[in-house]
C-alpha cells in the first residue's frame, strides 16, 4: 500500500470529495484506492476507473496527466485541441506565470466541448479555486477540476477504435497509478 496517497480508500475519496458520486455509479468499499481503479478496470464500466484517477489526483497532478493522455491521441485530435495541450503543458509548468493562467482561461471559454477544452476549463477550475464562477451574473456552483478532466479524457478516449478502446483506457488508468503513486512517494 502505497502510504502518501491522499486517499487511503475508495471510502475516504467519496466523502471528501461529494461530485465523484455523480460522476460514477460503483459504491465506494474500504478497499485500498489503487485496488479498487484497478478493480473498477475489470468491472462492468471499466471507464469508471479514469473518473476515480481524475479525482484521486491532487488537481494539477490530474490536469497534467489528462494533458498525456490526448498527447497519446493527437492523430484523433483538431489542430484547435492540439493548440491548447500545449497552452495547458506551458501553464503546468508554470503556473504561476499571470500570462499562461489568462492563455488557459481565454482556451477553456473557447473550447468547452472538445477534449483539450474540457482539460483546459479543469485548469480554469483549479487556478479560480473555491471562489467559483459568475456567468451573466449568475452565481454557478461549480464542479471540479477533476470532472472536467474526466470528461476531458473520456471524450478523447470516444475517439478511440472500438477495437482498440479498453488497451487505450487500460493505458490511461496505468498512467494516473502511476502518477498517484509518485505523487503518494513526493508527499511522503
Amino acid at each position: 500500500m502505497v502510504n502518501g496517497l491522499r486517499f487511503q480508500t475508495a471510502r475516504d475519496l467519496f466523502a471528501a470529495n461529494t461530485a465523484v458520486a455523480g460522476d460514477m455509479t460503483a459504491v465506494p468499499t474500504d478497499q485500498p484506492s489503487l485496488e479498487f481503479c484497478r478493480k473498477l478496470m475489470a468491472g462492468r464500466t471499466p471507464e469508471e476507473a479514469i473518473t476515480f484517477c481524475a479525482y484521486l489526483l491532487p488537481d494539477r497532478a490530474a490536469i497534467w496527466w489528462g494533458h498525456e493522455c490526448l498527447g497519446h491521441l493527437s492523430e484523433l485530435l483538431e489542430q484547435q485541441d492540439l493548440e491548447t495541450l500545449a497552452l495547458v503543458q506551458d501553464w503546468v509548468g508554470e503556473p504561476g506565470s499571470a500570462s499562461r493562467r489568462a492563455a488557459v482561461v481565454e482556451a477553456a471559454t473557447a473550447l468547452q466541448q472538445t477534449p483539450a477544452g474540457w482539460i483546459a476549463l479543469a485548469a480554469r477550475r483549479h487556478i479560480a479555486g473555491s471562489a467559483g464562477e459568475r456567468t451573466n451574473g449568475s452565481r454557478l456552483r461549480p464542479l471540479p477540476a477533476a470532472h472536467a478532466v474526466n470528461a476531458g479524457i473520456l471524450a478523447g478516449l470516444a475517439r478511440v477504435a472500438l477495437a482498440d478502446r479498453f488497451s487505450v483506457l487500460t493505458a490511461f488508468v496505468e498512467m494516473g497509478i502511476q502518477l498517484a503513486e509518485a505523487e503518494a512517494l513526493r508527499r511522503a
